[in-house]
């Protein structure tokens, strides 16, 4: 009995001991200095507590003292599972603690190195995702292993290892793709967080990029999720491959009265008031002239980004549309008939 008491008591100070770490380094001499502390706090505490707990236990059990025969074994088997997944989830925590930091850095990035800033997120995204997952395959061969009847069993499965590959290769082939897809996403730069692209008509924003599917934010807010193998098989606009900047159009059509000098002016004077023209391209012409007695314009201007040039193309439509309608309305749209006396 007075083993156990020790056993609770080994316990219990390593969880105190899990404690005092946890605050200091939430305290202002460590916490404001060290850009580690927090994200090591929010992900590894609980990892840490159940580490500290089983390492303990399992240092300060003693076989054969504290149980006998087959109570001694379990025992000992629970505690060795029970460290391996502890350390396993400790690890793992950590090691996205450490690439958090990095994560927020890359967030705060803006200008022309955010393309880079962009691509390294995801890259550290996935590889990170790679890593849990091979660290959690690792430790449920380990768990396997403290199994005797399992460290029989190896040796068969050893044998038969080259069928069960091509089987299993078989089996998921398009789970193999979709990861092998993900990861040349990743590393080719063909897409990124945050990139703009149109995808099925559907315009949006890469809101998350795994190894198996990608989610696209649309532009109402919906989630558009696909398989990552699509972004390798088919066609899509990548809006932000290369820079943000895209440039605008307005197409409208008005009468062949229309002052096209004055409409020029007038656009120029509007986009040099807007706050998200970026102050570069812009130009207004004729572009065809249509049989019923009309002209189609079309106004040209240039935006930091697609979600600007969208709100700068509608202000100037609107804006174009009520300066023609006010100063010029003989140049609407009319429909032009020949009646015979």
């Amino acid at each position: 009995m007075t083993d156990w008491i020790i056993m609770l008591v080994a316990v219990l100070a390593a969880v105190a001991a899990v404690e005092v770490v946890r605050r200091v380094l939430r305290s202002r001499l460590i916490g404001e200095k060290w850009v580690l502390a927090g994200p090591l706090v929010r992900r590894c505490t609980w990892p840490a507590f159940a580490t500290a707990a089983v390492v303990a236990a399992y240092t300060v059990y003693e076989p054969g003292a504290m149980a006998d025969g087959e109570a001694n074994q379990n025992i000992q088997r629970l505690l060795s599972l029970a460290m391996i997944a502890s350390i396993t989830w400790l690890v793992i925590q950590a090691a996205y603690a450490v690439t958090d930091v990095v994560l927020e850095r890359l967030l705060k990035v803006e200008g022309e190195r955010n393309l880079r800033a962009r691509r390294i997120r995801t890259q550290i995204a996935l590889v990170r995702r790679v890593a849990s997952a091979v660290v959690v395959v690792v430790a449920l061969g380990a768990m396997l292993f403290t199994f005797p009847q399992m460290r029989a069993l190896g040796a068969g499965l050893l044998a038969s290892a080259g069928i069960a590959g091509v089987v299993a290769g078989v089996a998921a082939q398009s789970t193999l793709g979709n990861m092998l897809a993900g990861l040349q996403l990743a590393f080719s730069d063909a897409i990124r967080l945050d990139d703009v692209v149109v995808v099925e008509n559907e315009w949006g924003r890469i809101e998350e990029l795994t190894l198996t599917y990608v989610v696209l934010r649309l532009w109402d807010e919906r989630r558009l999720v696909l398989p990552v193998s699509y972004f390798t098989t088919n066609p899509f606009e990548n809006w932000t491959r290369h820079g943000s900047r895209v440039i605008g159009h307005v197409t409208f059509r008005v009468d062949w009265s229309v002052p096209v000098d004055e409409l020029r002016t007038e656009l120029y004077h509007a986009l040099r008031e807007h706050p998200l023209w970026d102050q570069k391209d812009w130009v207004l012409q004729v572009t065809d002239v249509l049989p019923n007695g009309l002209v189609e314009l079309r106004a040209l201007m240039s935006a930091a980004d697609s979600a600007s040039a969208w709100d700068l193309k509608c202000d100037m439509r609107e804006h174009l549309l009520k300066f023609v309608r006010e100063k010029y309305p003989e140049a609407l749209p009319r429909f032009r008939v020949e009646t015979s006396a």
